[in-house]
């Protein structure tokens, strides 16, 4: 079956052309500028014939002439210097400024995504159309500016001045030409597939270098660096076909449009040469100026012809990943929330009414759970690894939002409320610990930013982390880096402190303890009993000791709660929790 050739994309083109809408003026000023250096680099072999016709033998050349144009020549070059000095300057501006703003929008974009996107995305992907597609569709846009106007006016403007010259000289340069034009456009509507191809496979790779280096540790812990090597070997060796592929394609343009130029200069010499000689004597000789001044536009007129087919060539290759930016920001937004109910005050009563969910729809997950967590009660949630606990937390935070049923928080359906108002009253601290990248006194008060140092530091010491803090460098005002500044456990404190010191009248606690030593942990585990007084608390646990004083117990299984009741009501019960609770402690 024949594969279907990628065509030139219009609907990228035509978002290209609203994203520079807000730069017109500038846009505008680049054509002129084009048209001052066309006018200057015309003008200059135009010049130049005229010098030479000042040349009429021994003893018989006008200087003061000859001295004037070459004065006007040096003003146009001069002239041509600093109107592409300014082209370039204004080129860029425009350039990086839509770079800048495509950025802007993609991330912007990222944050208004439902999280099931990025669950289902390499995060490498995603970086790579941010900062590695972006760039190159600035690139493309920068050639566009800098060599596409100036060429096309050259163009128009040397083919005018070549007719009014001599026209049938100059249809000799129109009739070959146009084959560089039919050998670009024939090279370019191919490399388009190439391109985006390209795009696509370093994409790939790059979301399988950011995690392995994420992961090192794991990788290094099951000694699969040589597998690593292999599976990356593979892949770069993908791009490097894919890249070869493309780059030698795109790069036959330019012999394919010299060679064509070199006829023409030939065709435009040897014809001129016949009418140097034909027209001698006549009234309207065709002289050895007009002649030098012909050849000189006739590869002014070509030197356009392989400049604007390479710039096709890169212009695809910024399609393809400009295609791959506007992809990411038409991705469908999570629901709007404008009107709904913004929460001011939250006593903390939750409910789960006969709610149904699944990531998948051939995939049921949870069905028909019920649940209601009263006001300042501490619901703890166990169970096997894969029976719904993390996704109960995720539709209680409304990271995703139910297939069926209701979530309700004081009585109201959280889909009515808006999502900024409602995760302001939720308090979370997950397994898996994340701090930006600034210092600790900006991570804790990321969630209350108005809080003062004092309450900040009784936060910390609160969490057990106010210790560790001051043999930092800098205490409080330590830069936080990579994975490798704090332990995981240190890291843990922190995000356990920033929640303290929000106090929020509603916590989820996703395995917050884990990577705490035991002794650590009974201090904290006393911090957040004074922290949950008061509170409606949602605890995820796998270490069972760690909640036996919760007021309800829900074990769950398959996205079903199997049992409930107090841990001692459940162990006497002898059901499934027992059995999870024996498997710990039975040695």
């Amino acid at each position: 079956m024949k594969r279907k050739r990628a065509k030139f994309d219009k609907k990228t083109m035509k978002r290209v052309l609203r994203a520079l809408k807000p730069y017109a003026p500038f846009f505008v000023l680049t054509i002129l500028l084009a048209l001052i250096v066309v006018a200057g680099t015309l003008a200059a072999p135009f010049l130049a014939g005229l010098a030479i016709d000042c040349m009429l033998g021994a003893g018989a050349v006008d200087y003061s002439r000859i001295y004037l144009l070459f004065a006007a020549m040096g003003g146009c070059i001069a002239g041509v210097a600093l109107a592409q000095w300014m082209l370039s300057v204004v080129s860029n501006r425009i350039a990086y400024h839509v770079l800048a703003d495509v950025r802007r929008q993609a991330f912007g974009k990222i944050e208004k995504l439902p999280l099931k996107y990025l669950d289902n995305r390499a995060y490498g992907e995603i970086a790579n159309v941010i900062i590695t597609d972006a760039e190159q569709f600035a690139d493309g846009l920068l050639l566009g500016f800098t060599q596409l106007f100036t060429g096309l006016t050259t163009i128009v403007g040397v083919l005018a001045i070549m007719l009014a010259l001599r026209w049938e000289i100059a249809l000799v340069v129109f009739c070959i030409t146009p084959l560089s034009l039919f050998a670009a456009k024939f090279i370019a509507s191919r490399t388009y597939a190439l391109f985006k191809k390209q795009s696509e496979v370093r994409a790939d790779e790059t979301a399988f270098i950011d995690e392995m280096i994420g992961n090192l540790k794991v990788v290094k812990a099951f000694t699969h660096e040589d597998e690593n090597l292999a599976v990356f070997r593979e892949k770069n060796e993908n791009l490097r076909k894919c890249s070869l592929k493309a780059i030698f394609y795109s790069s036959t343009t330019n012999p394919v449009t010299r060679f064509i130029n070199s006829v023409v200069y030939a065709a435009v010499a040897l014809v001129g040469a016949l009418f140097v000689l034909w027209t001698a004597g006549s009234a309207l000789p065709f002289t050895a100026g007009n002649l030098t001044t012909f050849l000189s536009y006739s590869n002014q007129y070509t030197k356009p012809f392989n400049e604007i087919s390479e710039v096709a060539a890169e212009f695809q290759n910024a399609l393809a990943c400009a295609a791959r930016i506007f992809a990411l920001i038409d991705e469908e937004e999570e629901p709007s929330d404008e009107g709904n109910e913004v929460l001011d005050v939250v006593d903390g009563d939750v409910s789960l009414q006969n709610v149904s969910f699944s990531y998948s729809p051939d995939r049921p997950l949870i069905e028909g759970l019920n649940l209601w967590a009263a006001a300042g009660k501490r619901i703890a949630i166990v169970g096997p690894t894969g029976c719904g606990k993390t996704t109960l937390i995720n539709l209680l935070m409304r990271f995703y939002d139910v297939c069926g049923g209701c979530v309700q928080l004081d009585g109201r359906d959280i889909r009515t409320i808006t999502r900024h108002s409602l995760r302001t009253h939720y308090g979370m601290v997950l397994q898996e610990t994340w701090l930006k990248s600034a210092t600790v006194r900006e991570n804790l008060k990321m969630g209350a930013p108005d809080a003062t140092d004092e309450e900040m530091v009784q936060a910390a010491k609160a969490a057990h982390a106010h210790s560790f803090i001051k043999r930092l460098p800098k205490g409080y005002d330590t830069e936080l880096g990579g994975e490798g500044s704090l332990s995981q456990g240190q890291r843990q404190l922190l995000c356990i402190a920033r929640i303290m010191l929000c106090r929020p009248p509603v916590l989820i606690l996703d395995e917050a303890t884990s990577s705490i030593d035991t002794r650590t942990e009974h201090k904290v585990q006393d911090a957040f009993a004074r922290l949950m007084e008061g509170r409606t608390c949602f605890i995820v646990a796998h270490r069972l000791s760690t909640i036996e004083n919760a007021d309800t117990i829900l074990v769950m299984d398959k996205g079903h709660i199997v049992e409930q009741g107090t841990h001692a009501e459940l162990l006497r019960k002898g059901g499934f929790y027992a059995q999870l609770y024996n498997a710990q402690f039975a040695f």
